[in-house]
């Protein structure tokens, strides 16, 4: 039996890159996938049915799928294409928040519409299509649902010249652990990806940077290396792993380390002094140093 048999998948952006492999990959373990893609360009411009034809795709293959051209920028374009899951397929069961757009600039060139067009897609596209979700999980106790989100390591590390972008994905990272939390009584998992792939987005920095990417290394690359980590986590075997952040591409499957506190000193009375704290940072950083050499030990790459 496929892994997502009976199940309803919403992949949004799903007309290219990243999210037309997760959405073909989906279907091709049984769900019946809504493909949401405004069909635009890489910083958000113009229109195309690109949604419509990996629909197509999908059901030339056998499976079940129906395009949905709604944005996901606004509230009103998540209840749509919630919507057009409920009419087509009668449930949802899984939301694959993939949709995205970059535009790129330094802080010192970057536009208050090129800050606000990234956040729009990205951070507050998050809560346009969760919310409505979020509610039709409550409403109806629909249990045992998935929501698979994307940050981006230029949110969790950083990124020069993606301030915009940088600080949306690091808002993802965020919103996935609450509404993890607040999810967790409907037994509903949500998890991020941070994914590494060439993509349509990501070749023109390489070229940018004047770097020659060629078929060999898209294959070794693709966006098809993200998809089966977002599959597998709305499969049943994946059930009670939620508030998790997985980087995955270059043939790679890692899960990452979640914000902690390293060290710590705790003063007996009074307030720090700025003398103390010339004694204690130095060694708050020193932990913090030592803890990030002992990761990037047990974060190299096993081959199997």
């Amino acid at each position: 039996m496929a892994r997502l048999e009976g199940k309803v998948a919403v992949v949004t952006g799903a007309g290219r890159g990243i999210g037309r492999e997760i959405a073909m990959l989906m279907a091709s373990e049984g769900a019946k996938v809504v493909v949401n893609d405004l069909g635009g360009n890489t910083d958000g411009t113009g229109t195309t049915m690109i949604a419509d034809d990996v629909a197509n795709e999908i059901k030339a293959l056998g499976g079940e799928a129906v395009g949905n051209t709604d944005s996901v920028a606004e509230v009103s374009g998540g209840e749509g294409i919630l919507k057009t899951a409920i009419d087509n397929f009668g449930q949802l069961d899984i939301l694959v928040n993939n949709a995205g757009i970059l535009r790129d600039r330094t802080i010192f060139k970057m536009e208050e519409s090129d800050w606000d067009a990234v956040m729009a897609v990205h951070l507050k596209g998050h809560y346009c299509c969760s919310r409505p979700f979020a509610r039709y999980i409550r409403e109806n106790n629909h249990t045992g649902a998935r929501i698979i989100n994307f940050s981006s390591v230029s949110g969790l590390y950083g990124n020069f010249g993606q301030a915009n972008y940088g600080a949306a994905k690091a808002g993802i990272a965020g919103f996935s652990r609450v509404l993890a939390l607040e999810l967790a009584k409907y037994a509903c998992t949500v998890n991020t990806i941070s994914p590494g792939a060439l993509t349509r987005m990501t070749i023109p920095l390489r070229e940018g940077r004047g770097e020659t990417v060629g078929d060999s290394e898209i294959e070794q690359s693709g966006p098809q290396h993200i998809a089966p980590i977002v599959a597998w986590l709305a499969t049943d075997e994946a059930a009670g792993i939620s508030a998790e952040i997985f980087h995955t591409g270059y043939g790679g499957v890692s899960i990452m380390q979640q914000p902690a506190v390293i060290k710590q000193f705790k003063k007996k009375d009074g307030v720090w002094s700025l003398d103390e704290l010339d004694k204690i940072v130095p060694q708050l950083l020193e932990a913090k140093k030592a803890n990030e050499a002992a990761a990037k030990e047990a974060g190299a790459p096993i081959e199997v």
